[in-house]
């Protein structure tokens, strides 16, 4: 799909976990999803709200194709341009929770653009428990670049997605995005062969995108051969609380007490609409709630009292920011459905599509 955009264009992250896999039921026991996570959560102070529980969708499974056809569908309806699939690649052919993009790409009713981000990271069991004490993590599969022979074969894994109609390009340059873009031993190698591989394929390369959660590394990777960066603004969010004696006092509360990271969603997006970064090749990268309790416990970081009305505000802002810009103008939301992260615009039991509503609005409002 081209896209020289002449209006802001919103897309996705999307989380395709929500089925079980073999690992899975290893690590953690027979039917295991983040679904088991997110039902298990619990307060951790009076007006903390979880557990979080879907609405619309319910507690679904991706092995049916009926729900990605719904999500699309939805999605569309209220605004959003396209899905950025969360893809896992470990090297050496090892992948993970690919079956809900195979599945996505074979089912032509299906029409919603989609792309692919590059999770490269290793996985680890974050050993926390349930007050937040954290010891040594457990690695559980790891994160390797065996080299360029690894990188071809790569690349010839993902090449029908890059010639697929639906897939998101930028001047016949299929966006490919990395989550960790420094951590390749020689990023730029592995830039210029997926570049000539993508030329030999009859396409005019790839347009690389770094996944920066700091807004400080927004320009870095412009230092490597990168073609835009996405800045995700809640990393950079633990440190707005700039008065000294509040942030002593919560440094106390988290390190003695157990108690989790909480920043005000008001403060969350004072910081973005501050922070924003004016390069026409850096995106935003923004959040409607964040809650990590149900995988982390005392140790989350919390962005406490979203609403659909702070939500609107932030999108607001954001969009007349976009909107002055030259060139692409693409607005990222993390996420679709990271529900353990409790990060989601799928409808659930409290708002229910209220969020997905305001987004519709803001976009139509602001075209």
């Amino acid at each position: 799909m081209e896209t020289n955009f002449k209006k802001v264009r919103v897309f996705a992250f999307y989380l395709p976990q929500f089925h079980p896999i073999v690992e899975n039921d290893f690590w953690w026991g027979k039917g295991f999803t983040e679904w088991t996570n997110v039902s298990k959560a619990k307060p951790l102070f009076p007006t903390h709200y979880q557990p979080r529980i879907p609405g619309d969708l319910g507690f679904y499974d991706l092995r049916l194709q009926e729900v990605q056809e719904q999500q699309a569908i939805m999605a569309g309806e209220y605004g959003i341009d396209g899905f950025i699939y969360w893809h896992y690649w470990l090297g050496e052919g090892k992948q993970m929770m690919q079956m809900p993009i195979e599945q996505m790409f074979e089912n032509k009713n299906i029409t919603l653009p989609f792309a692919l981000c590059w999770a490269n990271h290793s996985w680890y069991a974050k050993n926390w428990n349930s007050k937040g004490v954290k010891g040594k993590d457990k690695l559980l599969l790891r994160q390797t670049y065996p080299g360029i022979g690894d990188y071809k074969n790569h690349f010839r894994k993902v090449l029908k997605f890059f010639l697929d109609d639906r897939y998101i390009r930028i001047n016949n340059k299929p966006i490919f995005g990395l989550y960790e873009p420094y951590s390749l031993p020689d990023v730029n190698i592995f830039i210029d062969v997926w570049n000539q591989l993508a030329k030999e394929n009859g396409l005019d390369g790839i347009h690389f995108i770094a996944f920066n959660s700091q807004h400080k590394n927004a320009n870095k990777p412009f230092e490597y051969k990168y073609d835009s960066s996405i800045v995700e603004y809640v990393g950079s969010s633990k440190n707005i609380n700039n008065n000294f004696f509040k942030y002593f006092y919560l440094g106390v509360l988290k390190r003695i007490f157990k108690w989790p990271h909480i920043i005000s969603y008001k403060k969350y997006l004072k910081h973005v609409l501050e922070e924003t970064n004016k390069n026409t090749n850096v995106f935003p990268c923004i959040v409607p709630n964040y809650d990590h309790s149900p995988r982390s416990h005392r140790a989350a970081t919390i962005l406490h009292n979203s609403t659909p009305t702070l939500w609107g505000k932030l999108l607001d802002g954001v969009l007349k920011q976009l909107k002055d810009r030259e060139g692409e103008q693409f607005l990222f939301i993390k996420a679709w459905n990271e529900w353990a992260e409790g990060n989601y615009l799928e409808p659930d039991l409290k708002f229910g599509k209220k969020y997905l509503e305001v987004l519709r609005n803001k976009i139509d409002e602001n075209e």
